[in-house]
């Protein structure tokens, strides 16, 4: 079994990081998270807080930007866990250590059938580099035999999703990493 990992927007007084910025204030391109691909960033990225409140060790910025404490980066370690890329960053005003998770993989494992909705770029949408992409994609389901192995990746063609195994699921419920929720896919 895999789950779609989301940020539990459900908690009561939770922080919100905003846009992540670079050393000087200038923002920075937060899709570039996104795709599935080592990154090499300059200097050191910011998020700002804003509110400020309950500091989560799992949450993501307002573009699905996936942050996490020092201690989600230990249990990867400790599980053997190397489809990612930790990229050190500064959450403003707290010190404990966060990273950006950088998932490494992209599989293509949309199961279109299962899912509750999908709709693809036409040409007609006005969007010529996109045609035949995912536009949308709704109750997302995939297929477990094209995942089989993977413990956390980004479905291909719909990099928004940030899916996990279930061993992962439950190694992290474990260690009670906070701000952590699971819908099945």
């Amino acid at each position: 079994m895999h789950y779609l990992l989301k940020d539990d927007m459900r908690i009561a007084g939770r922080w919100h990081l905003r846009h992540p910025v670079d050393e000087h204030g200038g923002k920075i391109n937060p899709w570039q998270f996104t795709k599935s691909q080592r990154l090499e960033p300059q200097g050191v990225i910011h998020f700002p807080v804003k509110p400020d409140g309950l500091a989560l060790e799992f949450t993501q910025d307002a573009f699905v930007t996936p942050v996490v404490h020092g201690r989600v980066v230990q249990l990867f370690e400790r599980l053997g866990i190397q489809e990612v890329q930790f990229i050190p960053i500064q959450v403003d005003g707290h010190a404990e250590p966060y990273f950006v998770l950088n998932t490494l993989r992209a599989i293509r494992c949309i199961d279109d059938a299962r899912c509750e909705e999908v709709q693809y770029w036409k040409p007609e949408d006005g969007e010529p580099e996109k045609v035949g992409e995912y536009r949308l994609v709704a109750g997302l389901r995939i297929d477990p035999a094209m995942v089989e192995g993977a413990h956390i990746f980004r479905p291909w063609g719909w990099p928004l999703a940030l899916i996990v195994s279930e061993d992962l699921k439950q190694a992290l419920e474990v260690e009670h990493i906070t701000g952590t929720r699971f819908v099945e896919v």
